[in-house]
């Protein structure tokens, strides 16, 4: 049974003249581009410890199957605002499993959409624990909350936003959770 035991995320932007060679250049931006991608659900493993992308990359080789959680935007508008995040709700208890959550949005900033995808993931773990909050109540509002109920122990996002190519070529963004075989 594989269940992966690191996780580390992150982010990056490419331009090309072409939709599939700007998706490239974000995955090389974000140092993944020499794997084999597979886009898996949600869970953030039990157990699963963050590292640095450098240590986790050190640890796998060029054309291996990696799974990610992956959000990823992209437009050949110019200057229309896209971005990608993938949010994270990790429990107190290392046994039971967290969320990572993806969101990608058109005109709106990188802080909004991070706050966004880490309040879903949030979210998501607190129906699964039983912590009961209204869900139309502020981020703050909810994070304390969640803070107050004793189950969580972190709540974190990364987010790549970019500004689309002023000349028009296209302009992709990407956030990943790479999941550490």
């Amino acid at each position: 049974m594989y269940i992966p035991s690191k996780i580390f995320l992150t982010r990056g932007v490419g331009r090309h003249r072409e939709k599939l060679s700007s998706f490239e250049m974000a995955l090389r931006d974000c140092g993944i581009a020499q794997f084999n991608l597979v886009r898996v659900s949600s869970i953030y493993p039990p157990g699963c410890k963050f590292v640095k992308p450098e240590k986790g990359l050190a640890e796998m080789k060029p054309g291996q199957i990696v799974h990610v959680v992956m959000s990823e935007s992209a437009t050949n508008e110019p200057r229309r605002l896209i971005a990608a995040s993938v949010g994270v709700a990790i429990p107190k208890d290392s046994g039971q499993f967290g969320y990572l959550s993806e969101h990608h949005s058109c005109d709106q900033t990188g802080q909004k959409a991070g706050d966004y995808a880490e309040d879903l993931a949030a979210e998501m773990l607190a129906t699964v624990l039983g912590v009961e909050f209204d869900p139309d109540k502020s981020w703050d509002e909810k994070r304390e909350i969640w803070r107050i109920s004793g189950k969580f122990v972190r709540t974190a996002n990364c987010t790549q936003a970019a500004l689309g190519d002023k000349d028009g070529r296209w302009t992709t963004v990407i956030s990943a959770a790479v999941l550490v075989p």
